[in-house]
């Protein structure tokens, strides 16, 4: 595949950024979880930024050498390097079947579900009738339904959990079963591409033997990557979400790689619609994911003159599905006559702050470092936007502790008196926000940290580690909502790893689980296809950044957060990386 790269200067100042950014927060990152603060002196700042321009921007120029340098190839398509491939629908059969019988033994280790997470509470308005959109409506009532046919048709509302659970599981194969056929249907090339005979009439398509890799990886990774064995079976709205992501990413890198410069609506734009309205009812931060989306569709639009009729047509279909999804959303709200949830949650990142602060120089008597330099002023507007001196819970990975206590009140209705108090304090104590945000978002930034692992684990109770699976049985059984494990044993199994968080002691392979790891892998990518001048490629990257942006401003670093991300990367990196349209000037 030959094609222009960018100016190799440009290429090694963005690669040597990359890696600064990579090992200024990997160090900042060590320092403040072994510290437990950091003082943003001139000498440190010298000595952070000195070192990781030595050793993370040399690391970039080195890899940016290996990209920049490395010769590209026009394979030449031979008759004995070239196999003969299946349809997309039987690779899609395929692969499903695979996927569905490798997840298949931790549904029945945790049947009905796990139904961890946000269960509880969801159930618990199924049952009061008093429904808000703190958690999205669409999954209350996904559950609810499930509940009703259990109970009506079973006459046992666990069962309808464990029919809504495998159905779960079966939506998530699906989606990954799609993807990699697509990645089979995208590398194929017709027997006269590839010098093959055929009989008379006959459409046959063929692949490289190499090309068939990425598939074949996909599919392992589908099928053995042990996150997806939980969620698939966690009955929680991220893993609703993440098939729905999955799919959209999917679309989305197949029109670009088809790159077909007209206004004519195919089968994947209509999945794209699809996908997107799901993504709008399934997850609250999915409207911003594709705001970010639709900001650059619009830029491409005015700016990408050589296929604008493309992004034309991209920015009216995700224009589309966005419209569709939010009215279906108000539809779904009024229905049930949902009240409007507690906005908080947004508020996670100032709660943080005006906590740290509070405790290192607002006199809270919880630590002996504390200056109690605040005016009086300022502590009484935190006091009244954190009740109950909450902010001696404060806690530096997350921010429940303290955000149960908050007064969203003030924010609301004293918006200007917040305002002056917020920035103020921030230009005060400029340390002490970056280090409460830094703390807080510490497992996205860094693929060492390891604090992720245990920040919702309180010592004694189980359940609770990065992979959650806590039974709230004081809660649930009286739904009608119960254990009934048919594999025991594996239960057990599956317990001990999620409990120990066992994946960080997998030697190397540790760094696929660790959350931080996947914002680097988007970045390299992003990278990657920017120094070979596929531009329009990074237009999927533009929706995972804009989830990824929302994970900053949240409570704290989850798996089930990330997971649309671990789970759709991997097929952004496969179909962007994909030769296609580019060749036409794309």
């Amino acid at each position: 595949m030959k094609g222009k790269k960018i100016l190799p200067q440009i290429a090694y100042i963005l690669f040597v950024g990359l890696g600064f950014l990579f090992a200024f927060f990997c160090q900042s990152v060590y320092v403040l979880n072994t510290r437990g603060n950091i003082l943003w002196t001139a000498l440190f700042l010298l000595k952070i930024m000195g070192s990781s321009l030595l050793f993370g921007g040399g690391a970039g120029a080195l890899l940016c050498f290996l990209i920049y340098r490395r010769p590209d190839r026009q394979r030449k398509e031979e008759q004995s390097f070239a196999v003969p491939m299946p349809s997309a629908g039987v690779v899609f059969a395929g692969a499903f079947l695979l996927i569905v019988l490798s997840w298949l033994p931790a549904y029945l280790a945790y049947y009905p579900a796990i139904c961890a997470y946000d269960m509880p509470i969801q159930t618990g308005q199924i049952v009061s009738g008093n429904y808000n959109d703190h958690h999205p409506i669409a999954h209350t009532l996904l559950i609810q339904g499930a509940m009703a046919v259990g109970e009506k048709v079973f006459g046992d509302v666990n069962t309808g959990i464990g029919l809504y659970g495998f159905l779960q599981l079966l939506f998530l194969a699906g989606a990954f079963a799609w993807g990699i056929a697509m990645v089979c249907r995208c590398g194929t090339r017709s027997a006269q591409q590839t010098g093959q005979t055929t009989q008379k009439g006959e459409k046959r398509q063929y692949r490289s033997l190499g090309a068939l890799l990425p598939p074949i990886l996909l599919l392992l990774y589908a099928m053995l990557f042990p996150f997806h064995m939980y969620m698939s079976v966690s009955v929680t709205k991220d893993t609703v979400f993440t098939g729905f992501a999955v799919l959209q990413i999917t679309a989305l890198c197949v029109i670009l790689h088809r790159g077909d410069n007209c206004l004519r609506i195919s089968g994947q734009d209509i999945l794209l619609i699809f996908s997107t309205i799901g993504m709008i009812l399934f997850r609250n931060n999915g409207k911003y994911a594709m705001l970010v989306l639709l900001g650059v569709l619009l830029l491409t639009v005015i700016f990408g003159r050589k296929k604008r009729k493309l992004w034309g047509r991209l920015l009216s279909v995700c224009g589309v599905g966005f419209l569709v999804g939010n009215l279906l959303l108000s539809a779904l709200f009024a229905a049930t006559k949902a009240e409007q949830g507690d906005r908080r949650e947004m508020l996670s990142m100032p709660i943080q702050q005006l906590a740290r602060c509070m405790v290192y120089h607002g006199g809270a008597g919880v630590l002996p470092e504390d200056d109690n330099t605040i005016s009086e002023e300022d502590k009484a507007l935190i006091r009244d936007f954190i009740l109950d001196e909450a902010y001696r819970e404060y806690h530096p990975g997350i921010s429940d502790p303290v955000k149960r206590h908050a007064n969203t009140y003030v924010v609301r209705y004293r918006l200007k008196d917040f305002s002056d108090t917020y920035f103020r304090l921030f230009a005060e104590y400029p340390g002490d926000f970056v280090n409460a945000a830094l703390a807080v978002n510490a497992g996205w930034l860094s693929p060492f940290d390891e604090t992720h692992a245990v920040i919702n684990q309180p010592e004694g109770q189980k359940g609770l580690g990065y992979v959650q699976t806590r039974w709230v049985e004081e809660e649930l059984n009286p739904r009608g909502i119960y254990q009934d494990s048919k594999w025991e044993w594996l239960h057990e199994k599956m317990e001990r790893w999620a409990d120990n968080n066992s994946y960080l002691e997998i030697p190397v392979l540790k760094y696929i689980f660790v959350p931080g790891t996947w914002l680097w892998l988007g970045l390299l990518l992003a990278a990657y296809l920017l120094v070979h001048r596929r531009f329009g490629r990074c237009i999927p990257l533009a929706l995972l950044a804009g989830y990824y942006g929302t994970l900053f401003l949240g409570p704290a670093v989850q798996l089930r957060y990330l997971y649309p991300v671990m789970a759709a990367l991997p097929f952004a990196a496969v179909l962007s990386m994909q030769s296609g349209a580019e060749r036409k000037g794309y």
